[in-house]
């Protein structure tokens, strides 16, 4: 059995990853940190492995993250412009924030062999003009600078029946669009509990046990490489 830490469990993807995560018996603990978890009302009754704890990120020293050395770390951490208030702020929580918590996350033991698996998005681009695939790309490749022994990246589509409490108006638009393209193009949506359960196993497998159907690839850049999952071979795995 593994232990998992999931940052980000009250996202969208991250409240059904939790879930995932506490349903499967590979898991013996399940720690959720974050700048809030879930509260008690919401959690399933299988709760007896998991471990809550509130984090300040500007202060990960005293968060004790490594303390728990986990298997496996799980980040669907991430927010918008919109909610972040500036370009600024987005790129400190998106970025900053994640690729710190990362790098918290990590031992000192070079014996103890870590994964990090990490929700990015769709059209995620270092290089890209635009605020959002520019700090997505980047945020990969920080992570992948790390040192983990494996380091997995999730590039979804568009994520169907997501629970937000803000509804993002482009999301609703594209969804009239992508809802047909979807019937005939693997590579435009998925469905937010197919893709926990994607996130999951890609956890428990690694990416030497990732079968060729998925069709992960690796990308990155020297010194900053990671196995990369798309849309499709979300699909693939989540429907396995």
């Amino acid at each position: 059995m593994s232990t998992a830490l999931i940052l980000g469990a009250t996202g969208a993807t991250g409240r059904l990853l939790l879930r995932e995560l506490l349903a499967n018996n590979q898991w013996s603990k399940v720690g959720e940190y974050g700048r809030r978890v879930t509260p008690e009302a919401d959690l399933p009754q299988n709760r007896g492995k998991l471990e809550q704890k509130t984090i300040n990120f500007e202060n990960l020293e005293a968060a004790g993250l490594k303390d728990g050395r986990w298997d496996v770390v799980f980040v669907t951490l991430g927010t918008t412009r919109a909610i972040a208030g500036s370009a600024e702020m987005f790129e400190k929580i998106d970025r900053e924030y994640v690729v710190n918590a990362c790098k918290a996350a990590k031992t000192d033991d070079p014996e103890h062999q870590q994964r990090v698996v990490y929700l990015s998005s769709g059209g995620a681009n270092p290089s890209s003009y635009f605020l959002y695939p520019r700090s997505k790309g980047l945020t990969e490749l920080g992570i992948a600078r790390l040192g983990y022994a494996d380091t997995i990246v999730f590039r979804p589509g568009l994520l169907k029946g997501a629970q937000r409490a803000n509804k993002r108006l482009p999301e609703i638009l594209a969804g009239y669009v992508t809802g047909a393209a979807s019937h005939f193009m693997s590579s435009v949506e998925i469905h937010v509990p197919v893709l926990a359960k994607a996130i999951m196993k890609a956890g428990i497998l690694g990416s030497s046990g990732l079968r060729p159907a998925v069709g992960a690839t690796k990308a990155g850049q020297e010194d900053a490489w990671f196995t990369l999952i798309d849309n499709k071979g979300a699909l693939v795995l989540g429907q396995e």
